[in-house]
């Protein structure tokens, strides 16, 4: 969590850096449209969809004892990778003109020079795919053997990449700075993790292994979830095409108010996902499935207790960080409304997205990803039809589009984590739930309270600068929900609190 933290810190730099450069301009639209096919790409092969199922299959070679079988696991599917990937960038790089005319931003071709932009713009990207999926990779192998920290950093690099491009390349080059700052930051992202990936003395084989069993198990895991990453991933197209048709900067607005409910959702729930799959696996490859039901309740526990606030204050706090955070340069007061009500609707829905997180790779680990696969569709499906039902109604009301597509993520993310909630409890015969809603109803008390508090502290906050405004409200918000969570009895605040006691008292 710390490293999630940090890489998260260092992103937010990032995305400072860049906000004043380039705001919400034309500039910056063409960038994230343009960078939607390499991230798919990515997703697509690399992703998600690799974790879910390597990381079951490699881990299970690992705990039977068959390192020579995991490490022609692990050189297989690199050469896969890498294989299909050079390929997909290829065909990319030669429709890329059809693929932004006719699938991602058709508005565009009323501008020329910014649709000739975005082309140049995602054929210099490309590149990216290919060292991100051979570091998700990697970032797998790390993860099976218990290493989380260098993977957990990877992203600062990535970061430090698109840092570098912004100040030392985009003063020179504009925009296209920014995308070479993309392809260098892949590149750091993969080198980090390389160093510790050597220590482990595995043996690479040249091989694609289509015919071993190992691969084919994989590849079984694999074609589910892909299904459901590709829906995933239609959707963000969905989403482009449609913000790229509202006012100018949309494009922009959705992809920074997302990236923003990422970062706190990253540190919270990605961090614990990532650290309790191999658990969760091990538990499972070793018959003792009550353990896990125990591990992934508390999990679920520690994620609500986490989530909740951190939903709460972002909303509240939006527009004051905000403010605080990017409005300068190219990034105007304009640009602070767009992103601020992307952000609202999407901090609604950061409970779901880190339920999801945690559930899904707990499906995963019992080598089930059907399940997860097909209730993501489903969620998916629906994100697509209320993008065009709430973006539209929101312009009916004299809304901005953009937050329609935010609160029909966040809608259709909250009903995919309740099916997978109640699915789990199924297979596993329980899942603690009394206690489980027990700390929640506590923990929703809390941030209601907090949240009362917040309110309280902007209307008499109101004329005072940013900085006070946001470090005042955390602040405050910490204060209350930390007390009222601890008066109420939620055994986890309890604990760290005696922890924290306890240490206090041996330095003393």
């Amino acid at each position: 969590m710390f490293a999630f933290v940090f890489s998260s810190l260092v992103g937010l730099v990032g995305q400072i850096l860049i906000a004043k450069s380039f705001g919400t301009t034309e500039n910056m639209d063409a960038f994230n449209v343009a960078n939607q096919v390499p991230e798919t790409l990515f997703n697509l092969v690399a992703g998600g969809a690799l974790s879910s199922a390597f990381i079951p299959t490699f881990t299970s070679l690992l705990t039977r004892g068959d390192r020579k079988g995991a490490w022609k696991l692990a050189s297989s599917i690199a050469n896969l990778i890498l294989l299909i990937l050079t390929l997909a960038g290829v065909l990319t790089w030669i429709f890329a003109p059809l693929i932004v005319r006719y699938i991602l931003a058709p508005s565009f071709a009323s501008d020329p020079a910014k649709e000739a932009q975005t082309i140049s713009l995602m054929r210099m990207m490309l590149p990216s795919s290919i060292l991100f999926g051979l570091s998700a990779l990697v970032m797998g192998i790390l993860n099976s053997h218990q290493i989380f920290l260098f993977p957990a950093l990877a992203p600062a690099m990535f970061q430090l990449g698109l840092i570098f491009g912004v100040l030392v390349l985009s003063p020179k080059v504009g925009i296209v700075g920014l995308a070479w700052g993309v392809v260098i930051g892949s590149g750091l992202h993969l080198l980090l993790q390389v160093p510790v990936l050597f220590r482990l003395g595995g043996k690479y084989v040249p091989t694609l292994g289509l015919k071993t069993p190992d691969v084919r198990e994989v590849a079984r895991l694999i074609g589910p979830r892909l299904l459901g990453v590709a829906i995933v991933q239609l959707n963000f197209w969905i989403n482009t095409r449609l913000a790229s048709q509202f006012t100018d900067g949309s494009v922009t607005g959705v992809v920074m108010g997302f990236t923003l409910m990422l970062m706190p959702e990253a540190a919270i729930a990605q961090s614990i996902a990532i650290a309790a799959m191999p658990t969760f696996s091990a538990q499972v490859a070793l018959g003792k499935l009550a353990e896990m039901r125990a591990s992934l309740a508390a999990s679920l526990r520690g994620v609500l207790l986490l989530s909740i606030p951190a939903s709460v204050g972002l909303m509240m706090l939006r527009i004051p960080a905000i403010t605080l955070l990017y409005q300068r340069g190219e990034f105007t007061s304009r640009s602070t409304q767009l992103v601020a009500w992307a952000l609202l609707w999407y901090a609604a829905g950061m409970v779901g997205h880190s339920l999801v997180e945690i559930l899904a790779r707990a499906f995963y680990s019992l080598h089930n990803t059907k399940t997860p696969v097909f209730v993501g569709i489903g969620a998916m499906s629906l994100n697509i039809v209320f993008s065009y039902l709430f973006s539209a109604l929101f312009l009916r009301l004299g809304w901005e589009p953009l937050g329609g597509l935010a609160l029909a993520n966040s809608v259709a993310t909250g009903l995919e984590a309740a099916g997978l909630v109640l699915l789990m409890r199924r297979r596993l015969g329980g899942l603690e739930g009394m206690k489980i809603l027990s700390g929640m109803v506590k923990v929703c008390a809390a941030a209601s309270l907090m949240g009362m508090a917040l309110w309280g502290w902007l209307q008499g906050s109101k004329g005072q600068p940013a900085w006070l405004v946001v470090g005042g409200g955390v602040a405050i918000g910490g204060i209350i929900f930390l007390g009222v969570t601890y008066l109420l009895g939620v055994s986890e605040i309890k604990g760290a609190v005696k922890i924290l006691i306890q240490r206090l008292a041996r330095q003393g």
